[in-house]
């Protein structure tokens, strides 16, 4: 049997999530599995809940099993997060379809705009946009435009659409389910219903108000990057130019800049905003901060995910990963001590960026939590009516 696969980070599990979810059953009613960002996202930002707690939300509320997409993918660019997410599809050897929302639900014209970031027009145009000195998603957008037209660059300016995209590029052997979403557009402050997007929730959360009308599961011991900052500024602090150069992302001498930048400032936010030029996005540098938090470097994310790593699942969630044992290309990792054990020497030093960032993100929760939880928490099975 085939099954679907969703890429994601739930930061927080929100009612669009799961509208995303009942509107894949309705359409292919095979069983799920979410590849979901652990203790940092794709926006250079830390997860708000640990990824224990967004795994069995997760499954209460649709999905049947939930694997960890490795950290040195999800704080990459979209085109590293989804490169690693559609990775771990394909290494299942048991998913067909992935199931993504954007702003463009016509699959054929997402696959158009795909097919253009291959094109050596587009290659060469984007080239010239970055060397001038162009915003890096303007820059694609006035390339795609230039080489396809208005109607491919239109669908580039969404995040989401961009996303889909670079899901559809990585992806060799799997169908697409795409979903239009609804309500809060991508990082709204404003929603419709129910539906709130999940940087509004978040900051709902910092702010103490109530978002239970938006998410199904209450936030407890919420964890916020400010808590963080000055353990940020003393890794910063003693860090080489040369070690900041082989950071995801560091090119042209942005190192430099970075340097220079932490020698003169006292927080984070001042440091980004001397860091910051138009052609360099806050989500980038975001990342690019993280990365040096967590001691991730470029090369890194540039291999194949080598391990599946379940975090929670259901009886549904028990027969993928049984296809997963039988068909998959790397191993699955259902017992930490074991799974980690028996990796070899480049798989371990993926993982073990994985439990540094459980490590380091028990300390920006509200009560800091002991270390070693990734060997402490045992593997969430549950009983649902999925």
């Amino acid at each position: 049997m085939k099954f679907n696969a969703i890429i994601c980070e739930y930061n927080p599990f929100h009612n669009g999530h799961k509208y995303h979810l009942e509107s894949v059953k309705a359409q292919n009613n095979a069983p799920t599995v979410a590849i979901m960002s652990g203790s940092f996202t794709q926006r250079g930002d830390i997860s708000v809940t640990n990824k224990f707690i967004k795994a069995e939300t997760a499954v209460k509320n649709g999905v049947d099993l939930v694997v960890e997409l490795p950290t040195v993918y999800a704080v990459g660019s979209a085109e590293s997060f989804a490169r690693g997410g559609v990775g771990i599809a394909e290494n299942m050897g048991c998913i067909r379809n992935l199931c993504f929302g954007a702003e463009c639900d016509d699959k054929e014209k997402l696959i158009k705009a795909a097919e253009s970031f291959e094109n050596e027009s587009f290659k060469t145009a984007l080239r010239e946009y970055l060397g001038n000195g162009c915003y890096y998603p303007s820059a694609v957008e006035n390339a795609v435009r230039d080489v396809c037209g208005d109607e491919l660059a239109e669908i580039v300016k969404s995040p989401n659409n961009i996303l889909a995209v670079e899901y559809i590029k990585a992806a060799e052997e799997l169908d697409f389910i795409v979903t239009k979403r609804k309500g809060a557009d991508h990082d709204s402050a404003h929603g419709k219903g129910d539906i709130r997007s999940a940087s509004q929730l978040r900051e709902m959360i910092y702010k103490g108000e109530d978002i239970s009308p938006f998410c199904p599961a209450e936030i407890e011991n919420y964890a916020d990057i400010k808590r963080l900052e000055r353990v940020i500024l003393y890794r910063l602090r003693t860090m080489s130019a040369e070690e900041l150069s082989l950071l995801p992302d560091v090119t042209e001498g942005l190192e430099n800049r970075i340097v220079e930048a932490v020698k003169s400032s006292v927080s984070l936010d001042e440091i980004l905003s001397k860091v910051k030029t138009k052609r360099y996005t806050m989500a980038r540098l975001r990342r690019i901060i993280i990365c040096a938090l967590l001691g991730i470097t470029a090369e890194m994310s540039k291999k194949n995910p080598p391990y599946i790593r379940a975090l929670a699942f259901n009886n549904k969630g028990a027969e993928i990963m049984r296809e997963i044992k039988r068909n998959g290309t790397v191993p699955l990792i259902t017992n930490v001590a074991d799974g980690y054990a028996a990796l070899d020497d480049k798989a371990k030093r993926i993982f073990e960026i994985d439990l540094r960032a459980t490590d380091i993100y028990s300390l920006a929760c509200e009560s800091v939590e002991p270390c070693a939880s990734d060997f402490k928490r045992k593997l969430t099975i549950m009983n649902t009516n999925n």
